[in-house]
């Protein structure tokens, strides 16, 4: 029986929280008396600790790996087996390429989400921690192979927002040779810039599925004008791609005012 306890619990969350594979970690809460207190996790390819049986641990397994609604319990089919399961994953990234003037407010809203926040550069007089006090990392990178050292996954919003579309092209075309799969990718810019860049994409076969996925022109659509509204903008669009929603007013969402008793609707507007 494979020894799994407190320690190697803390040890595989605390590898998850700082960036590595989500596990899910159980602990027996229902069963027979001989299991209760039990520890289990599971790392997305196995199952860490033992039920004592081949069967009932893979069933565990399952039961790990489906659970998405944590932290709760989960029954182990045919074990006869409660556990009380709870996911741990890393905080969802953002990864800023460009650090001009709307990636400074960008980088405080990223912060203040409780995402982690990376900002990369090619000129180091712009990438500097001291002009983004509330970023993980500041990086100055070579445009060329901007992603070096930089893991690029499921939980990564990644934000194009260089000086040139020339730029734009070349983290978007690494993105594509890693094979990565990021959360958001969006792109600053005018339609112009957008589509040279997407022009030059689709120069070299990317096909159009591909390209759809980039959100570009970025953010919703606020009318935004100054840096730190377009981030603002840029934030609810990355907000909304995980959570839903349709970017409306919650005002008109919700129609409080026709339920409210004694008022009268608005007067249907028509000639005087």
């Amino acid at each position: 029986m494979t020894a799994f306890g407190l320690a190697e619990s803390v040890r595989l969350a605390r590898a998850a929280l700082a960036g590595g594979s989500e596990v899910a970690l159980g602990v027996v809460v229902g069963g027979p008396a001989e299991l209760l207190g039990r520890r289990l996790a599971w790392d997305g390819e196995r199952l860490h600790g033992s039920l004592g049986d081949p069967a009932a641990d893979r069933a565990a397994g399952a039961a790990l790996a489906a659970e998405e609604d944590g932290p709760g319990t989960v029954g182990v089919a045919g074990a006869g087996v409660e556990l009380y399961v709870e996911r741990v994953l890393a905080p969802p990234e953002l990864v800023i390429v460009g650090a001009g003037h709307i990636a400074v407010p960008l980088a405080a809203i990223g912060a203040l989400l409780g995402w982690t926040v990376t900002v990369l550069d090619d000129r180091p007089e712009f990438a500097r921690a001291e002009r983004f006090p509330d970023a993980d990392r500041v990086i100055v990178a070579d445009f060329a192979d901007p992603f070096a050292g930089i893991r690029v996954g499921p939980r990564t919003r990644l934000v194009l927002v260089t000086r040139g579309h020339r730029y734009d092209y070349d983290c978007l075309r690494a993105l594509a040779e890693m094979q990565a799969e990021p959360a958001y990718v969006g792109m600053i810019g005018s339609r112009r810039r957008v589509r040279a860049a997407f022009e030059m994409l689709a120069g070299e076969g990317f096909d159009a599925e591909r390209l759809a996925r980039v959100r570009a022109p970025i953010g919703l659509d606020v009318e935004a004008q100054t840096p730190a509204e377009i981030a603002v903008a840029v934030a609810a669009e990355m907000i909304q791609a995980e959570r839903g929603g349709s970017g409306r007013p919650l005002r008109d969402v919700e129609d409080v005012v026709r339920y409210v008793k004694g008022l009268r609707p608005p007067a249907a507007e028509g000639p005087d």
